[in-house]
Formats: structure tokens, sequence, C-alpha cells
């Protein structure tokens, strides 16, 4: 591979610890904005990877994430936040990291450098064809997951690298390639700067693209949230309340009649229907709002 820009020294910042505390903050946080600007330009690949995703998560797949340290916990993020947003099943979002979940809370030092291991982790949670493989490296070329790509491929997955060097291999490897150049850190190599910042912004955008692909989504609502708290209760009601224009009170009657489950409410009160009656006329609609709710 060239030279990293992630891991070479900024060229316009020398002289970074001896700016005044308002000049350092200000630069650190205008370098953070060309992270957004990184993962516009990747917007094409992105929505490759949703459209080539759908299909296979339709028929039942998984998202697997794998990645070594920040890229790792990134990775575990993105997957640990569908459940409550999307009530995407926690079986079917999946976090392999170097270093096991150790490695979630301190660094564990060369787990990242051995690659049988990054094939041996991905193959322990039984890869299939209709698995949907995410693999993080800012680098672009870390050992752990290149060895995971290998063997996601191997087994049929479809797998999607992001990397924030050009040539990355670890894009070039993957089924799709997304290319994050988010250039020089302004500490240089830490990754945990605008490289991981994009990475966090490119998954929040495949992950709820997806999810808005899989029908999670009614307008602009999140009307497949698992409200298990309180102020997941109340957003419940409020969704219901925008979606149908029903009083607070008659949105919370029904929705205590679904079990609160805001798709089921939305139709059963859109459409007039019981809450078996809106259940069917869902899943005839592919789990649909929208289709639910014409004709």
């Amino acid at each position: 591979m060239p030279a990293l820009e992630t891991e070479t020294p900024h060229p316009h910042h020398p002289n970074l610890d001896e700016y005044g505390t308002r000049t350092l903050v200000d630069v650190l946080i205008e370098d953070q904005r060309l992270a957004a600007e990184a993962v516009k330009r990747a917007a094409p690949a992105i929505a490759v990877a949703v459209d080539a995703a759908v299909p296979r998560l339709d028929a039942g797949g998984r998202l697997i994430y794998v990645g070594a340290g920040t890229s790792g916990r990134l990775g575990l993020l993105d997957s640990v936040e569908l459940y409550p947003t999307f009530s995407w099943p926690p079986e079917r979002a999946v976090a392999v990291i170097a270093g096991g979940m150790d490695a979630l809370v301190r660094a564990v030092e060369g787990a990242e450098d051995d690659r049988n291991r990054g094939a041996e982790d991905l193959l322990a949670v039984n890869p299939t064809p209709d698995d949907v493989v995410i693999l993080l490296a800012a680098s672009g070329a870390t050992p752990y997951t290149r060895g995971a790509v290998e063997a996601a491929r191997n087994a049929g997955a479809l797998t999607i690298g992001i990397g924030n060097n050009a040539q990355a291999p670890i894009a070039l490897e993957a089924d799709i390639g997304i290319l994050l150049e988010t250039g020089h850190e302004m500490i240089s190599g830490s990754t945990r700067l605008k490289a991981g910042t994009a990475q966090k912004i490119a998954l929040n955008t495949f992950s709820s693209a997806v999810m808005v692909r899989l029908n999670k989504v009614y307008g602009n609502l999140m009307v497949d949230l698992k409200p298990t708290n309180a102020k997941l209760k109340r957003r419940a009601v409020q969704l219901v309340v925008r979606a149908t224009g029903a009083s607070e009170a008659r949105a919370l009657e029904v929705l205590q009649e679904c079990d609160f489950h805001v798709k089921v409410a939305i139709v059963a009160i859109g459409k007039s229907l019981t809450p078996a009656q809106a259940r069917e006329r869902l899943a005839a609609k592919n789990d649909s709002v929208r289709g639910a709710l014409g004709d």
C-alpha cells in the first residue's frame, strides 16, 4: 500500500500543542467536518451496498460487523442500536471484534494482527449466503479484518469493506468497497478522530437506509421501535398520534391493546380494524404501514 494518509502527520498543524485552548478546540471541530464530506463522496457506493444487502436481509440474513479497536467498537454500537430503534432481532445483528468483548473496554495488544483469528472468529458465527458482513478498518489493511473478509466471501456472504485510505485492501477485497478518504488526522495516527467519525456516519447511513427499505419506517417515523422503557412508550404514543391524527388517549388505548406495537396501532386506527385484523393486513403487505393503509 502507499503511505497511509490516516497515519501521517497533518501538514497544516505541526505545532498543535502550542495552540491556545479556543484555537485548539476550533481546529479539532473544523477537522471533524471533513468526515461528513468524505461520507458524502462515498454516497454512490453506500447506495449500492444498501440495495445489495436488502434482499439478503429480507430473506432472513443477518448483519455481521467486523473490526478491530475503534472500528470494532463502532460496529458493535451500530449493531446494538438496531433493536430499540427498529425492533431488529438482536440475534440478527452480530458484532465480531478483535480480542473479543474484553476489547470493548481496553486495548487487547496484538489482536488486530492475527489474520487467522479474524477468519476463525468470523466462521464461529456461522456465516451464510443470506448474511451481510460489514468489515471496518481505518487503515484498510488490518490483518484481522482481512482474514474475516476472506472467510466471509468463501461462505458466500455479501461483504462490504469500509476503509479510510485510497486503495484500501479491505475495500478492494470485499464485494462492495466503500472508501471514506478522510486524510491526515489532526493528531497523527489517531483514527478515533475523523476516520472514526466518518465510519460512524457511514454506518448510521447504511443501516438506517436498509431499515427504511425493510419497511421499518413510515414517512419519516420510526414505527417499528421497541418501547422498552417509559420514555419509549411515550414516544410510541406520539408516533401513533402523528401518523393517525388520533388523540393521545386514543393512541394509548389502542397501543395497549396492541402490546405497544406502533405499526399495528397505526393500521388499526387508520383502517378501523381490530389489532388482529391490523396484524393480518400488515402481514399481507410485507409489514409495510404504507401498503397496509392503502387500497
